[in-house]
């Protein structure tokens, strides 16, 4: 007979640790339940409703300006971010503090003060709208505006998750490869640029979706009209006014899909960024 310390016992699996249990339970709280009451609310309609309301003309337009602006305002803070950044690491100067303490000012700030900020001092009779009236550039209560806003609320994205990895990078690479004979453009298109781009392609993609979802300072900054320069959220909570939930529930759906493909397909550029990187 087999002695009992030689028997094998059946395998048990762990029992799940703490910190695995209030992951999963906030995450099925937080995100899960809202998302999937969304969608079954959006359910309730019939899918010719649900695609009138979809593709109405005002929503097609919400959409675009929402969407389209948010986009180019993620993809000029990536530029913009990722040189705000290497300035921030990489110099030393007077007030340098003060303006990296700056950067972070947007998560800070109130949105409907920054609003209230950027429609006052880009009026016509702003300090820097009125430079831009002779040239027949108007900011406030245009699309413009919207773009000024979502840039605004967006940059610290960019900055803050590509200064990091600027700061941790080897600066003796660098100097390897001008002793090389590599020119500061090679250097920084072959040595330095391909650590720092997954970084700087997430910031892009959370500042895309900060910009997608920004309300408090768009509806003051924007004249919120139909076909000129109303964004989506503006366009839900006018249809909730209007106590038109069902449209409002099929329009912030809408919204949750065109994201979620978005921020897909920009996930797949910053894995594609780290393959190039490696």
């Amino acid at each position: 007979m087999i002695p009992s310390q030689f028997i094998p016992k059946p395998f048990k699996p762990p029992a799940p640790s703490i910190p695995w249990i209030i992951t999963f339970t906030y995450l099925i709280l937080m995100l899960l339940v809202p998302t999937i009451a969304l969608f079954l609310k959006a359910a309730t309609l019939s899918p010719a409703e649900i695609w009138r309301i979809a593709t109405s003309p005002i929503a097609l337009s919400a959409y675009n300006v929402t969407f389209g602006t948010a986009l180019v305002a993620g993809a000029i803070n990536g530029i913009a971010g990722l040189v705000i950044a290497w300035v921030l690491v990489r110099y030393a100067f007077f007030g340098k503090r003060l303006i990296d303490a700056l950067i972070d000012l947007p998560f800070a700030l109130p949105t409907a003060v920054a609003g209230l900020t950027l429609a006052t001092v880009y009026s016509e009779n702003g300090w820097l709208g009125s430079l831009l009236v002779p040239f027949g550039i108007k900011v406030s209560f245009t699309r413009l505006g919207v773009f000024l806003a979502m840039l605004f609320i967006s940059l610290p994205f960019v900055v803050r998750t590509v200064q990091p990895v600027l700061q941790e990078a080897e600066r003796e690479v660098e100097e390897a490869a001008w002793s090389l004979g590599a020119s500061e453009w090679q250097t920084f298109w072959r040595v330095v640029l391909p650590p720092i781009l997954p970084a700087a392609l997430t910031g892009v993609a959370l500042g895309f979706a900060r910009a997608v979802g920004e309300y408090g300072s768009v509806v003051i900054v924007a004249a919120n009209i139909p076909f000129k320069d109303l964004i989506a959220p503006v366009l839900i909570f006018q249809r909730l006014e209007q106590y038109d939930y069902a449209g409002a529930t099929v329009i912030g759906t809408v919204m949750l899909l065109i994201s979620l493909v978005m921020l897909l397909a920009i996930n797949l550029l910053q894995n594609w960024g780290a393959r190039y990187g490696h």
